[in-house]
């Protein structure tokens, strides 16, 4: 079963990813956090596989958690999750360390094929 962390601080929305996930019989939730410190400190304590992370959160942006959750655990994936298509913000979150990024317009079709090919 892969373990998957979500960050994002709309809650409706983080609750639509979940159930889009969780709907997949290999993906457990196994948490939501709603903004930079909590997915750090989640991630900490949960030790899921992969985090599914916005970039635009109160407190600790996703580029400064990614970085923070990756310092920690190597050998977790994050994929990004936002609204920006912005380049810029795509080149950040790689040199964050983020393993992939996909903007929030197809996730019906996009999400669960990325997130498991992110545990791969």
């Amino acid at each position: 079963m892969l373990r998957v962390l979500i960050a994002d601080d709309e809650r409706l929305f983080a609750q639509a990813l979940e159930l889009i996930l969780g709907a997949d019989e290999r993906i457990e939730v196994v948490g939501r956090a709603h903004d930079g410190r909590e997915a750090v400190a989640l991630a900490r304590s949960l030790k899921p596989d992969v985090v599914v992370m916005d970039l635009s959160m109160p407190g600790l942006d996703g580029f400064s958690a990614i970085a923070a959750i990756l310092a920690e655990a190597g050998d977790r994936r994050v994929l990004v999750l936002s609204g920006s298509a912005d380049p810029a913000d795509i080149a950040k979150a790689q040199a964050a360390g983020a393993w992939g990024y996909m903007t929030k317009e197809n996730i019906a079709d996009d999400l669960v094929p990325r997130v498991l090919a992110a545990a791969s």
